[in-house]
């Protein structure tokens, strides 16, 4: 028992001493407060970093994520959700999100006609106007990602659009949708259907979404993203001009993306996609990272499996939380970093817990993913609560040994998101 004691006292100890490096960016009342954080690191300058959040929060630091200066996002076609950050090789950032060009939310017929990406070359102190990609009405386009190819400076977006978001029409569908730029956000191809298995229009299980690209070191495309309790994926050897014939189906999914859990309103586990860039000994694997309820409804867990091949075949999914209880881990999110290779992923984490009591985890792997050292690094736990809207993602960066996670926290009636000043030395 003493020696229980006394692990269970160095554990404390060891996530204490990781929780002090906690940041609060931004505290809000909690109704209508930032969350969905989306966080890049520059890699220009590693003491630059953006982050954005719900509605229209922009965030940034020059000091590597120790203090903050925050800002509205504006745009001419809106600005309505769904923030995406990311940076190319000469420090330029881009924050992609829907759109809402008439400024009156669901009451206009315009939500959400396009995706909008703007551009910022400081910093992100300042930021253009904003750029539409995929403009098709009547349809919708809704929960996109983006990747910047590191090679060239390429962008590729990917997306779901919808005939009708939450129509019950069975005519009405959604599908994947692609576009990419080769100059640096000044123009983007016309999109192109990644699918062609298509999803109804609900927002759940059934609806074809989630899809995250990634690119490979010979300028490949790779695209994951759920359907009907599986992950599918679609991959270009040639930066995005031809695709499969046909999408392939990679993984099961049990329980779907749409997963019930607990004090939340709605919560998802569509797979992100990740290519090793890096120098080191498994340099050019391909990552798909997820979560689902395989071993129950009560015991959600991450989940992580690579390629080799560049997606022609896949490793068995290897668990990534390392809980001996059935608990809920959700709401992962992966980042490699392309100096060593070594793989982060964070997570929200019950393990601790009896309740819907949360905490926030790191999850490291420096063998390719198949093993995982699992760290706490929330100061504070926090229960959320059904009525508060929590996001649909968390988020992290890693670079040359720096890692920044992002995740919403919910206290006092608070909403607030933070990340955490660590580096890998802390954990070796």
């Amino acid at each position: 028992m003493n020696k229980i004691k006394t692990v269970l006292a160095a554990c404390l100890a060891s996530a204490g001493a990781l929780a002090q490096n906690n940041v609060i960016v931004i505290e809000q009342p909690a109704f209508g407060g930032a969350n969905e954080p989306s966080i890049y690191i520059s890699p220009a300058d590693t003491s630059q970093i953006v982050l954005g959040a719900n509605i229209t929060n922009v965030f940034h630091s020059t000091n590597g994520g120790r203090t903050w200066k925050h800002d509205t996002l504006a745009s001419k076609l809106g600005v309505w959700g769904d923030p995406v950050v990311v940076a190319d090789s000469k420090g330029d950032f881009y924050f992609f999100h829907l759109s809402d060009p008439e400024g009156t939310n669901w009451d206009s017929d315009r939500i959400l006609d396009r995706i909008v990406v703007q551009k910022s070359k400081n910093g992100g102190k300042t930021w253009d106007s904003g750029k539409g990609i995929g403009l098709n009405a009547p349809r919708q386009q809704d929960k996109e990602w983006a990747a910047v190819n590191p090679n060239n400076d390429h962008i590729a977006v990917t997306w779901t659009e919808f005939d009708r978001y939450n129509s019950k029409k069975p005519e009405d569908k959604s599908r994947i949708m692609f576009s990419k730029s080769t100059n640096r956000g000044k123009s983007w191809s016309e999109p192109i259907t990644l699918s062609s298995i298509e999803g109804n229009c609900l927002d759940q299980d059934s609806t074809t979404e989630g899809s995250v690209p990634a690119w490979g070191l010979e300028n490949e495309l790779f695209v994951a993203w759920s359907f009907d309790s599986m992950i599918y994926f679609n991959k270009s050897l040639d930066g995005g001009k031809t695709w499969l014939d046909r999408e392939k189906i990679i993984a099961e999914q049990p329980g779907g993306w749409s997963q019930k859990l607990p004090g939340l309103k709605r919560a998802n586990g569509f797979p992100v996609v990740k290519v090793d860039h890096s120098n080191g000994k498994h340099r050019g694997r391909l990552y798909i990272n997820w979560t689902d309820q395989r071993n129950g409804e009560d015991d959600t867990d991450v989940f992580i499996m690579y390629s080799d091949d560049r997606g022609e075949s896949w490793s068995d999914p290897i668990r990534v939380n390392n809980d001996q209880v059935a608990v809920h881990q959700f709401f992962t999110w992966l980042d490699i970093d392309p100096a060593t290779g070594y793989l982060y992923t964070v997570f929200y984490d019950r393990r601790n817990h009896l309740d819907n009591t949360t905490d926030v985890y790191l999850a490291i792997s420096k063998d390719g993913g198949n093993t995982w050292a699992n760290h706490q690094i929330s100061e504070t736990p926090f229960k959320p609560v059904p009525h508060i809207f929590f996001g649909d993602y968390n988020n992290i960066s890693v670079r040359n040994g720096m890692i920044r996670p992002a995740w919403t926290h919910y206290g006092d009636n608070k909403l607030s998101v933070r990340t955490a000043i660590l580096y890998q030395k802390m954990f070796d």
